[in-house]
């Protein structure tokens, strides 16, 4: 049995589990794919404090390392359940059942689906959610890229580095992203924007998508527009299903904590983009996973006194 199992290995998962281990707990750390989380798929890294600018895999790996020498395990595999059992907790997968003392949920978010047709059929085959993995796919070529938060502009702009043109499609009439990246996306000449638009199916040959339809909000009107790819950066949901039924989450899903990262439930906390809150940075990650790799050990003490 663990004293803490860690679940995702994204910036939250990987800063709790280091000092967990830093105080002598025992750490599972289990994660469904490479350490990191999203920032896997982020290009360029530039407010991350200590660097000018740095890739996110390069930054996951970074946060990775010291893990293995403080002690902390490392082990794969999808979770499918969490039993509160009491003085202990049980996290089912889909091949192992582990046992420890506390969790923390560090499981995160992924990209939403615009849920229209050609979506599903096109995946993979000109439609994406992930601009570092797919972009170089798409050299010389017309790219479509839906939303306008930060995600979506930033990646818009990774994106000129390889296709010829870049049309940011946007249902509202003004970007949602940071000012200082609109400012760069508006004075990168590869850049466009289709304002007050959304897609309403997504076309394309027998091969590939060859482009989409595009419908405008105001005027109702809609047309079709060729590209050869497109990128979907319209939101996040949380990875909560396998804790539904604990009832450690609100109705969208999200993981409801207080500020020492507690649920309801205890002895089992949830750090970084998984949880209700306002802002989803590596930072904030990072700084909630701290405080509850901390709680873990402060939680385990009081235990020992009952």
């Amino acid at each position: 049995m663990f004293d803490v199992i860690v679940i995702g290995a994204g910036p939250a998962g990987m800063t709790a589990a280091l000092y967990a281990s830093r105080s002598n707990l025992s750490v599972l750390l289990l994660e469904r794919g490479a350490p990191g989380g999203q920032l896997n798929n982020t290009a360029e890294v530039e407010n991350y404090p200590g660097f000018d600018r740095i890739m996110g895999p390069d930054l996951a790996d970074k946060m990775f390392r010291p893990l293995e020498k403080f002690g902390a395990k490392h082990a794969y595999g999808i979770v499918n359940e969490l039993k509160d059992l009491g003085d202990y907790k049980e996290i089912v997968t889909d091949s192992e059942v582990y046992q420890g003392k506390t969790v923390i949920i560090a499981t995160g978010c992924e990209h939403r689906h615009l849920g229209v047709k050609g979506e599903t059929e096109f995946a993979g085959r000109g439609v994406s959610y992930c601009a570092v993995c797919d972009g170089a796919f798409f050299r010389s070529k017309k790219l479509l890229v839906i939303g306008g938060g930060d995600s979506a502009v930033e990646e818009a702009l990774f994106l000129t580095q390889f296709a010829s043109e870049v049309v940011v499609v946007h249902r509202r009439d003004e970007l949602r992203a940071q000012k200082v990246i609109q400012e760069r996306a508006f004075a990168n000449p590869k850049i466009s924007f289709m304002w007050d638009s959304f897609v309403e199916e997504i076309i394309g040959n027998q091969m590939m998508m060859t482009g989409a339809k595009i419908r405008n909000v105001k005027t109702d009107e809609c047309h079709e527009e060729t590209a050869d790819g497109m990128f979907i950066y319209v939101g996040l949901d949380p990875l909560t299903e396998a804790f539904k039924n604990t009832g450690i989450t609100n109705e969208d899903g999200w993981i409801l904590t207080d500020e020492l990262m507690r649920t309801n439930i205890p002895g089992v906390y949830a750090v970084g983009d998984v949880r209700e809150k306002h802002l989803r940075q590596i930072t904030t990650a990072v700084g909630d996973g701290s405080i509850a790799g901390q709680q873990v050990f402060n939680y385990l003490e009081e235990q020992k006194d009952k």
